[in-house]
């Protein structure tokens, strides 16, 4: 597998029950190389993807490269769609793209296992961002480290650094 970027938005940080939009763009080794955390939960995930700076990028010829994310952050030009109907090369492809999605929601697995505070923070939502821009920025850390994956990560089919086994 290639350690191409892919690309993920989750409402996934509550606080104080308020949720904020990420977007994280990840390579096949589970290393965040893009993350934005400041939008409040309500705002669409293709919306946080165009007004991102990798999606300006792309759309200025600055860099080439498709960004796959999950249903919500579809962009025709940067993300192509599995096919519903496949034939046999495009059984290989929608193959190729589940596979590249998997790592995508493995680090984020791999980032609430290692930060048990991402699962339901009690800050102010700034804080929020912040406190999620800080783990993202640790995670990576400890997988440039080959740090062990943390315990509930390896029980979800990881192996010991957090690779496939």
């Amino acid at each position: 597998m290639s350690s191409s970027p892919s690309l993920a938005t989750e409402d996934s940080v509550t606080s104080k029950r308020s949720s904020i939009g990420l977007q994280m763009v990840c390579n096949a080794d589970c290393v965040i190389s893009n993350v934005v955390a400041k939008w409040p939960g309500s705002v669409h995930d293709s919306r946080i993807v165009r007004a991102s700076e990798i999606y300006q990028c792309l759309s200025q010829g600055e860099f080439s490269g498709v960004l796959l994310g999950d249903r919500g952050v579809w962009l025709p030009a940067f993300s192509p769609d599995t096919f519903h109907r496949p034939q046999e090369a495009q059984q290989a492809y929608n193959h190729a793209h589940a596979r590249t999605r998997a790592r995508v929601e493995m680090t984020f697995g791999l980032l609430k296992a290692r930060f048990h505070c991402l699962h339901k923070l009690r800050v102010s939502p700034v804080r929020a961002c912040d406190i999620t821009v800080a783990c993202a920025v640790l995670h990576n850390v400890a997988c440039l480290r080959k740090e062990r994956s943390p315990q509930s990560a390896t029980s979800h089919g990881l192996g010991q650094s957090g690779n496939l086994p």
